[in-house]
């Protein structure tokens, strides 16, 4: 088996400003709480939006979802670059939060791509020292190494 890899860098470097929902969500990371939003129709958005994105609906209900879910993909990074989370080789995963309807994009510390697999149960990892930030969550970790 061969192993195919492309080159390539991309970097979006931008501030966005918060409102009352994604606010919420951050001051959640800042107090090591995951949070979501509930729309109307009682799905739970992990990240919170303002709007559903189904009807365009204000969202405005926040809801505490769980520190650990299942990764429904994932895709492994050999060689991280200097922006990267980690500096170790990690996975980038989709991962859908206990009491969450949608997944959240962040990052999984499993050591090797052969620990890696959708269906994982995975719970987060929290910086000594927290600010507000998505990297307030240092990484996923599966829960049997937790």
């Amino acid at each position: 088996m061969s192993i195919l890899s492309a080159p390539h860098v991309l970097e979006y470097p931008y501030r966005r400003s918060l409102g009352p929902v994604l606010g919420a969500f951050f001051t959640g990371l800042r107090d090591r709480r995951l949070v979501g939003a509930r729309t109307p129709r009682g799905r739970v958005l992990v990240p919170p939006q303002e709007w559903d994105p189904e009807t365009g609906e204000a969202v405005q209900e926040i809801v505490p979802v769980g520190e650990s879910g299942v990764v429904t993909s994932w895709a492994w990074v050999f060689a991280p670059r200097r922006h990267h989370p980690l500096e170790r080789p990690f996975a980038f995963a989709l991962i859908r939060l206990d009491g969450a309807d949608t997944a959240l994009l962040h990052v999984v510390d499993a050591g090797e791509p052969s620990r890696m697999r959708s269906g994982l149960r995975v719970r987060a990892r929290w910086r000594a020292e927290t600010v507000g930030s998505i990297r307030d969550l240092e990484c996923f970790v599966p829960e049997a190494s937790a």
